[in-house]
């Protein structure tokens, strides 16, 4: 029933008396405009009033809670006075009135431009679709548990005090009503704030820095005091409060109902189809992986390496070959009679050395360090280094080493079982 004047993008208005003014949505959906914004912009050198018209005058029409809630913060809500004011209209949102009421006969401007990309609601919904994918993971991290509780007492101060002091409550449903009532005031204090933000930071900006240090600390020093969540009951109540705040900014990070309502619902199918993704991946793999062929890798052995796998393979066939010979379908009277040491094979099949030390001293004092072959062995190779030339003196070096060691070595104490 007002005579207002409707806003264009692109109006630049002045006017001196009291007028208002209403912006009206457009119904068609373009996606180009999922993150734009129509910024109004009110100017004066003197203090005018601003106050927002509501179409829905009785809260008893509302159709859901939100409005409900959104009606009674209106009705509460005092009119700004100040010389500039800044709305930001969604491109799909509800129907926008407001009335300027100047105190003086001062001209003031009402401009109107579109920003296409409004960096708050790209922010708000990036930190959704993050909040929603890594809420199991943040869940059970200490140190977004301490972030948590301290954004959860700067901006919701009842509700975090209301928590500390769950304990002291004997209740439940006291406990549940007096929660309610928290929410209701902090979000009518987050919607006074978000209203006035831009002349709170320039006028007191030094209190809000003192609120949000203060606060900040004790919220910080209750939590580190209460410890990280340890049962697994905590733990999926926070997951579950993860994913709806999560739900609540992809909603607001988008001017367009419809897509914020199509993220949503792709975002629960993924959660709800991630087990039996993953075990289809897992059994792609492993048929992959079955049919593929492998590549042979050839790994060099150390010296080390070597020496530990001939002492180890040997003992293993020597241990086999007693399991052989106890075995009883083992012929023990042919394999004796072609035996040159029947004694000795008898006492090695029950469990004694295959080499006995009177061997083992013979061949360390022939062949081992500081033996007699070692040194002469050396000393050959000492000279003929240095009568050879230098570029070819290894590799014949090495070549006649080995021959001639496979013409001098022999193993005189070597024992033949069979």
């Amino acid at each position: 029933g007002r005579n207002c004047s409707f806003l264009q993008e692109t109006d630049v208005i002045q006017k001196q008396d009291e007028s208002c003014y209403c912006y009206v949505q457009n119904r068609t959906l373009h996606l180009q405009y999922v993150w734009s914004t129509l910024q109004v912009e009110v100017n004066s050198r003197e203090m005018f009033r601003f106050e927002p018209i509501s179409e829905k005058s009785n809260c008893r029409n509302s159709e859901t809670v939100f409005e409900f809630a959104v009606c009674a913060v209106q009705i509460f809500w005092k009119p700004e006075t100040s010389t500039e004011t800044f709305i930001s209209i969604k491109q799909y949102g509800e129907d926008i009135c407001f009335k300027i009421q100047p105190f003086k006969t001062e001209p003031y401007t009402v401009s109107v431009k579109r920003q296409m990309l409004d960096g708050k609601l790209l922010f708000l919904f990036v930190a959704g679709i993050f909040l929603s994918h890594f809420a199991n993971t943040l869940s059970r991290s200490t140190k977004f548990f301490y972030l948590s509780g301290i954004i959860l007492g700067v901006v919701a101060l009842l509700v975090f005090v209301l928590l500390t002091l769950k304990r002291f409550i004997p209740r439940h449903s006291t406990f549940w009503i007096l929660m309610s009532g928290c929410w209701m005031s902090s979000l009518y204090f987050i919607y006074c704030f978000k209203e006035n933000m831009h002349w709170l930071w320039a006028e007191h900006r030094s209190y809000l820095l003192g609120y949000f240090l203060a606060v900040g600390i004790t919220s910080f020093a209750i939590c580190y005091q209460h410890g990280p969540l340890t049962t697994e009951l905590s733990i999926t109540l926070f997951t579950w409060t993860l994913q709806l705040t999560a739900f609540v900014l992809i909603y607001c990070g988008v001017t367009i109902p419809q897509v914020a309502y199509a993220v949503i619902a792709a975002s629960l199918c993924s959660k709800g189809l991630s087990y039996p993704l993953g075990a289809a991946c897992h059994i792609g793999r492993k048929m992959k992986n079955h049919f593929q062929s492998k590549k042979l890798v050839f790994k060099c052995l150390t010296e080390e390496e070597y020496r530990e796998q001939g002492e180890t393979e040997t003992i293993r066939a020597l241990e086999e070959l007693r399991s052989f010979c106890r075995n009883p379908d083992f012929p023990s009277w042919l394999a004796v009679s072609k035996l040159q040491s029947p004694h000795r094979f008898a006492d090695f099949v029950l469990g004694s050395p295959h080499v006995s030390p009177a061997e083992i001293k013979a061949y360390d004092e022939e062949y081992g360090i500081g033996s007699f072959f070692l040194e002469e062995q050396l000393f050959e190779t000492r000279a003929e280094s240095e009568q050879d030339d230098p570029d070819n003196s290894i590799h014949e070096e090495d070549e006649e080493g080995e021959d001639e060691m496979h013409e001098r070595i022999s193993f005189p104490y070597a024992t033949e079982l069979l």
